[in-house]
Formats: structure tokens, C-alpha cells, sequence
């Protein structure tokens, strides 16, 4: 007898967000299967960072339904004044979805070990002897377990990002949303973060990625959404979405310089 297949880890149905006037997502949908990598790509001001900020209720959403594992998210008023009813479930869903920012936001004080440490033991309330080891087996699988000691300041762009990646693997999370992780490092630096994000996707790692980065898009990726102006202009795989976009909107965007002059 075949089992029933599992809910994704993420989904998302109809999901409108404004600031004030300004409608940032109109009514968008996402999936995020258990094993699968989603890129969302598209210009900037499309709302790509604000529906991962969504998916992480890191931002309230005025309307639409969001669901972890099949759990839909509880939301107490209406439009403009919704937010989640339940503050237990959404410090239980951002602690299953770690999110790693452009800016690597480690705490200067701490070494990169104690970075990682940190929120496993505090929020999680795991034993810190069996966190110490892991993170010193995530620091090694990101390639820089001989940095352990040293401080942020002491670490390269590149380094520090890949610091951000340990620190997140290490809460041992069931999906990790990566937001815009190599628009801050130039292009050397921008291949190691890159070449982490490929080998946790070949490990089939849930993830969800905010790029500029078409290429680490088309190889990582199980399935690629291009979002202009808060909605979902096109998607599918990444094959067909790079290989022969169906969109005007899609083709000026993937054009070499007219990323920015879609209209």
C-alpha cells in the first residue's frame, strides 16, 4: 500500500501584502515540497523578500492563507489589522524555517562558533556540549571549521555568509529561506556561498531562494518563480522558464542589462 504523500514543508494560496496604498503582493501562491529547491527571481520591488518574509511571519499578510507542513497558520482580525493568533505557533514555525539574510547579521561580540551555538541553546534549550558538536560539524561542511575561534570582523564577506549558513543548519530547521545571499559579496566571494547553496541542494534540502543570480537559480533549482509587480508572472522548471520563456516581461528580464527595464 503507497503512503500518502506528505504535505509541503511551505504553501502558500492567495497571499496579498500592502504597505498602506502600496500593494506589494497581489495574490500569489507558492508550494515548497519537502526536498525542493524554489528560486523566486524577478526585478527588484517585485515582492520576492516580502512573500519570504511572509513565509517566515516575519511580515503580517492582510490576506490569503499560509500553511507549514500542512498546519494553516491561525490569524485573529481583518485586512489591515490581521495578524497570527497564536504566538506559540509562530515561534514553533520560524524555528523550523531558518532564514539566512543578505547582510549575515552575526553578533560581533561572539566568536563564529558561539554564533552558531547560540540559538540552538537559548531558544531550543538544547545541551550545549551536543551543539557544540554540531556546529562544529556545520561549520566543516560549509568550509570554514578553522574559523571556529575567530571573530566576525576577522572573516571575509564570503566567510561570514557561510557562517550565516552554519548558523541556520544548525538549528536543525525543516526548510532554510535564503534572502538575496550573495547580493552583498563581489563575484570570488559570491562563488562560496554559491557552492554551499549547490551541495545542500544536492543533499535535497528544503529551500526557498530570493536570487539575482540566474545561474545558481537554474542549477539548483526544482522549480522557479518570476514574480513582477506582487504577482506570479510565470514559473515552472527551471529548463523551461530559462530555456524558453513564455512572458514579453520574463524575455526583457533574462536579456543581458533589462532586468530593470521590464515594464
Amino acid at each position: 500500500m503507497t503512503s500518502a504523500p506528505s504535505a509541503p514543508v511551505i504553501e502558500v494560496r492567495n497571499l496579498h501584502k500592502a504597505y498602506g496604498p502600496l500593494e506589494v503582493l497581489k495574490g500569489v501562491d507558492l508550494t515548497a515540497p519537502k526536498g525542493h529547491v524554489v528560486s523566486l527571481i524577478g526585478s527588484s520591488g517585485s515582492g520576492k523578500s516580502t512573500l519570504l518574509r511572509c513565509c517566515n511571519l516575519l511580515e503580517d499578510s492582510q490576506a490569503g492563507d499560509i500553511r507549514f507542513e500542512g498546519e494553516p497558520v491561525r490569524w485573529q482580525g481583518q485586512a489591515a489589522t490581521r495578524h497570527p493568533a497564536d504566538r506559540k505557533q509562530v515561534l514553533r514555525i520560524r524555528t523550523n524555517l531558518s532564514m539566512v539574510f543578505q547582510q549575515f547579521n552575526l553578533w560581533s561580540h561572539m566568536t563564529i562558533l558561539q554564533n552558531v551555538m547560540e540559538a540552538p541553546v537559548t531558544v531550543l534549550g538544547r545541551p550545549r556540549a551536543e551543539v557544540e558538536g554540531k556546529a562544529r560539524e556545520y561549520l566543516a561542511k560549509v568550509g570554514i571549521a578553522d574559523k571556529a575561534d575567530a571573530y566576525p570582523a576577522q572573516l571575509s564577506g564570503g566567510q561570514q555568509q557561510r557562517a550565516a549558513i552554519a548558523r541556520a543548519l544548525c538549528m536543525e530547521p525543516r526548510a532554510l529561506l535564503f534572502d538575496e545571499p550573495t547580493s552583498a559579496l563581489d563575484p570570488e566571494l559570491e562563488q562560496e556561498v554559491v557552492r554551499v547553496i549547490r551541495a545542500l541542494a544536492d543533499e535535497g534540502r528544503t529551500m526557498i531562494i530570493v536570487t539575482h543570480d540566474m545561474k545558481m537559480a537554474a542549477d539548483c533549482s526544482d522549480h522557479v518563480i518570476f514574480l513582477h509587480q506582487g504577482r506570479i508572472e510565470e514559473e515552472g522548471p527551471p529548463a523551461a522558464l530559462f530555456g524558453n520563456p513564455q512572458s514579453q516581461r520574463l524575455r526583457g528580464f533574462l536579456t543581458p542589462g533589462g532586468a530593470g527595464n521590464i515594464q
